[in-house]
């Protein structure tokens, strides 16, 4: 794996001018190194066996998805796996889906400790930790396919423009079949855009600071709405936890 730590660095500094960076497949993928790069096809089949999201607020049923938990201690260099639990967000920060705990099906332990999902994951604490020196970390990671159909667009942020309440996200693409649209928006506290770009490439990734600046996804429908459309991303979260916690 390669040295996180300074390849972060680069990163941390432009999210700190930015409140957020677009790193293309280009960059990310050699980030990420060669075992991972290995295991990718691996890692990207795994989203052909996500299981419906049933829990959508207007009823949708164009999200699968997997959930799993993980943790690291201030002076940890790797992540915890957690016992296996719900995810929540307040109604403060999804008001569509929010204010409940949502059980999905955890992410296949394989995958999970893969050496693709590995290296994204510590390439994110990696980043975290640039932000947030010292602090112990709360990580939530999903695995999420948004589909699309000729009579149904898909939609990966239902709940709009948002932040997740955490302090650090990272969106990692893993693929995009047959679809059009799907641009990231990225904006200020103030609701201002700040930039957009569509992740196209498998590897371009998005990573935002979830205290500064909300992020958002238009929703996407099929190029040809004859054959199958979806677009997968790994999404991974990280919370700041409190000494005493």
């Amino acid at each position: 794996m390669p040295d996180t730590a300074q390849s972060a660095h680069a990163l941390v500094e432009r999210i700190r001018s930015h409140d957020f960076s677009f790193v293309p497949a280009t960059q990310m993928r050699p980030l990420l190194g060669a075992d991972a790069e290995a295991g990718w096809p691996a890692f990207a089949d795994s989203w052909n066996r996500l299981e419906l999201d049933t829990y959508m607020g207007d009823g949708g049923r164009y999200r699968r998805r997997r959930y799993a938990t993980l943790s690291a201690g201030p002076g940890d260099a790797a992540l915890q796996v957690e016992p296996h639990q719900p995810h929540y967000q307040s109604l403060e920060y999804n008001r569509l889906n929010g204010g409940i705990a949502r059980h999905f099906a955890p992410i296949e332990p394989a995958v999970r400790d893969g050496a693709t999902m590995q290296a994204a994951l510590a390439l994110g604490l990696a980043v975290f930790r640039g932000l947030h020196p010292g602090a112990a970390a709360h990580v939530e990671v999903h695995q999420f396919r948004i589909e699309a159909r000729a009579d149904t667009v898909g939609r990966p942020t239902p709940e709009g423009a948002h932040r997740d309440g955490v302090d650090f996200v990272l969106v990692l693409l893993v693929d995009r079949r047959n679809v059009d649209r799907g641009t990231t928006e990225i904006f200020d506290r103030a609701q201002r855009r700040l930039d957009s770009f569509t992740l196209t490439a498998p590897g371009d990734t998005a990573l935002v600071d979830d205290q500064r600046a909300l992020h958002g996804v238009t929703p996407i429908a099929p190029l040809d709405p004859a054959q199958p459309a979806w677009r997968d991303v790994l999404v991974a979260t990280y919370r700041r936890v409190p000494p005493d916690a």
